[in-house]
């Protein structure tokens, strides 16, 4: 049977959502194919009893834990090599990780140094019976088509994924359990890099990728000062603030704000879209909302075809009017 790795994201001592989206997704693949799904989790301690069950009941049949004191915080050479030398002791037939910014990052030096292929931002993946072909599905030209990529020639076939593109697991999967602990051997973690400081980013407010509610903004605000109604919102309910791509261009906010294909791909409960026309590009990374209010001016925006409540009008004066609503409910 082959291995199907799937290269655990952590975020401080949790695991992240988008590792159990993955592992349902191979559990799915692994019904077409047998395959044995494995979970790499780089830590520097141990991993909980709780994170193990978790990892094990949403589809991973073999947690391979390498500890190393270097893997407190992201390290691109540590990381990169430890990874090698797990895919070249235990072989398997395709490597999938979050394309969060850690993955993004480590995945291409991770295929250069396995002399593979490597398909970023898939939105879709399946698997050919016959051949064990990964069939990897993802947004090209802008967005305009869709693309399935085949490695036949090289392995691993290796992909990442956008968290948000597939669920996890419904039911808890009857796992193997088999917990095998790597040894991160000190050549592994030598590196020229140091960390000198850290300043975290919008520290206490979750990224977007991650938030229920999401307020974003675009172009139709027509100048960064008129983002201040939406930090305001953002902060009496609770959200995160999002944005489309001209505004992180224009540097209005960071990139780590931008929805859409070359930003995040997000899945709240609620997102509120202010003077966002409705790009494409943009549409594809929230279109999975639960629930989308849109606010335009042009009352044929194309976001109004995807939106669940339409509001015409002047985004920035609609926006203060429901941060004034909002802080007079406070008051009473």
């Amino acid at each position: 049977m082959s291995d199907l790795l799937v290269i655990a994201e952590r975020r401080g001592n949790e695991i992240h959502s988008s590792t159990f989206e993955l592992l349902g997704k191979a559990r799915e693949l692994s019904i077409k194919r047998p395959l044995t799904v494995s979970v790499v989790v780089l830590s520097d301690k141990p991993v909980e009893e709780d994170s193990a069950n978790s990892l094990f009941s949403g589809g991973a049949d073999r947690i391979i834990l390498a500890v190393d004191r270097s893997f407190s915080r992201f390290n691109f050479e540590p990381y990169t090599k430890t990874l090698a030398s797990i895919v070249r002791e235990f072989a398997p037939e395709i490597v999938l990780a979050p394309a969060t910014t850690s993955g993004r990052t480590y995945m291409p030096g991770l295929a250069a140094l396995l002399k593979t292929g490597l398909t970023a931002d898939c939105t879709g993946l399946d698997i050919e019976e016959e051949t064990g072909n990964l069939l990897q599905t993802r947004p090209a030209i802008g967005g305009n088509i869709m693309a399935t990529i085949k490695t036949p020639n090289h392995r691993p076939q290796m992909a990442t994924v956008r968290p948000k593109t597939f669920s996890a697991l419904k039911e808890a999967y009857e796992s193997k359990s088999e917990l095998v602990n790597f040894e991160v051997t000190p050549d592994l973690t030598q590196t020229e890099a140091k960390l000198i400081e850290f300043h975290p980013i919008g520290a206490g407010q979750k990224g977007v990728q991650d938030a229920e509610v999401i307020i974003a903004g675009g172009m139709g605000l027509r100048k960064v000062e008129n983002m201040e109604p939406i930090f305001r919102l953002s902060k009496m309910i609770n959200g995160t603030v999002g944005a489309s791509r001209k505004i992180v261009d224009s540097k209005w906010i960071g990139h780590e704000a931008q929805v859409g294909l070359s930003g995040h791909t997000v899945k709240p409960k609620i997102y509120i879209a202010a003077g966002i026309s409705g790009a494409v590009q943009h549409i594809a990374g929230m279109q999975t909302a639960e629930f989308i209010v849109a606010i335009n001016r042009d009352r044929n925006a194309a976001i109004f075809n995807f939106a669940d409540i339409g509001l015409v009008g002047d985004a920035v004066e609609i926006l203060n009017e429901l941060a004034k609503s909002l802080e007079s409910e406070v008051k009473r």
